[in-house]
């Protein structure tokens, strides 16, 4: 194999390795240098006593929180203060380099002063055979019969990080939010990674947590394709719902590339998956979506030793400027205007078009000539293109009742329009 084809994130996470040991290095001779002043021939305090320190009773403290995320709670404990946590969505192409990325970053961001960081990879919490056929001759009685069982794990995956963060924002007790063998996966996922205390260790005074609040942050990064906007769209959501910070890294990937590396793996997926992944992929849209501001596009071919510093900075950006709950999402709202706007006008147009069939056929019963009714029909339908576009910019709306209909109103409008043009012809 070329070098050109290995992962970039092969390198990066070399060189953060790299770093890793330099700052383990550097905080053992910290640890052991004695202090101005100091009598130099007393013997350095052991690492192993230091170590022991650190594990007695890490996770009976603040409520049964690990230790990093209790010492935090400890410093802020009745000073009104609250966990800075962060959502990151790793998206692109499958073998694009995201799950690599994801681990990187779950080693190095902890080396940040009271930094933390949880890497939950949709491959290891959403079992493979949710993503099967649903099985011949399945009943109406299943759960959610008309929702494929993807679908059911990414939600139900959701609902388990909402609880996590519920728990760790509030105090309140960290409740089961999605049935076996879902929950089971997540809480492993999160003990495996000291996120939650081992089982069977209490929770402490009432089963309850204490908020994991500043000076270090909780960085969450969410590692799977998202490949549609909407997905990454549910994820902000719950950042909004919660206040948090969010931010996305897309690993912009060549197609022939990420086959490549996907016939490479233990357990490859159909090269027709991905192609049709590809075709479906929405990149982030910061002129579109202002959602998407926190976005980072990256070449996952091509290394660039500055893409650690630009995901760091990114990092940090969002974690400043967390999503506001009323934060008035703009280019969401004027999707959803044009969604409904194109509803409505499609409506009007099939009423309209039945009002000028109507129209012309009692035209021609009141025996306007059939050199008139081709007059009258370029009129009617010009008058119906009139209103249409009105209905589209919204003109039509201003002077109306609030809890009236666009469309009905514009068809009303049109029907007493129509009825004076045909009288013209009519009544001649």
């Amino acid at each position: 194999m070329t070098l050109h084809s290995l992962s970039k994130w092969q390198l990066v996470e070399k060189q953060l390795l790299r770093q890793e040991k330099l700052t383990d290095k550097n905080k053992a001779e910290d640890t052991n240098r004695p202090a101005p002043g100091a009598d130099r021939t007393a013997a350095p305090r052991p690492a192993r006593a230091c170590a022991e320190q650190r594990r007695e009773g890490p996770e009976r403290r603040a409520g049964g929180l690990p230790a990093e995320l209790a010492a935090a709670a400890e410093e802020q404990q009745g000073g009104g203060g609250r966990a800075r946590v962060g959502l990151c969505v790793l998206c692109g192409l499958p073998a694009a380099g995201k799950s690599r990325l994801g681990r990187a970053l779950r080693r190095r961001l902890p080396q940040r002063p009271g930094w933390a960081c949880g890497l939950l990879s949709y491959d290891e919490l959403i079992p493979p055979e949710a993503f099967l056929p649903r099985e011949a001759g399945a009943g109406p009685a299943a759960p959610s019969p008309l929702l494929p069982r993807w679908k059911r794990s990414r939600r139900e995956l959701l609902q388990c990080l909402e609880s996590f963060l519920r728990a760790l924002l509030t105090g309140e007790p960290l409740a089961a939010a999605a049935p076996q063998p879902a929950w089971g996966r997540f809480l492993a996922c999160c003990r495996g990674q000291g996120l939650l205390p081992s089982a069977g260790i209490p929770a402490g005074a009432g089963g309850r947590w204490a908020p994991a609040a500043a000076p270090g942050p909780l960085y969450l990064i969410l590692d799977d394709n998202f490949y549609y906007q909407s997905m990454r769209y549910e994820v902000y959501q719950l950042a909004r719902k919660y206040s948090l910070s969010f931010c996305q890294l897309f690993l912009e990937c060549p197609l022939e590339c990420c086959l490549q590396r996907n016939r490479l793996r233990s357990h490859p997926l159909p090269d027709e998956t991905i192609r049709l992944m590809a075709g479906k992929i929405e990149m982030p849209d910061v002129k579109k979506n202002a959602w998407e501001r926190n976005s980072l596009i990256l070449k996952s071919f091509d290394c660039n030793p500055e893409d650690n510093e630009q995901i760091i900075s990114l990092l940090a950006t969002a974690l400043e400027n967390p999503v506001k709950q009323n934060e008035e999402n703009t280019e969401q709202k004027e999707a959803d205007r044009a969604i409904c706007a194109a509803s409505a006008v499609h409506q009007a147009d099939q009423t309209c078009r039945r009002i000028i069939s109507q129209t012309m056929k009692d035209a021609k019963d009141k025996n306007v000539l059939p050199s008139e009714m081709k007059s009258l029909a370029e009129e009617l339908n010009k008058l119906k293109a009139d209103f249409l576009e009105d209905l589209r910019q919204g003109n039509n709306l201003e002077n109306q009742n609030q809890y009236s209909d666009p469309a009905t109103s514009i068809i009303s409008s049109f029907q007493h329009e129509a009825t004076n043009v045909v009288n013209k012809y009519i009544l001649k």
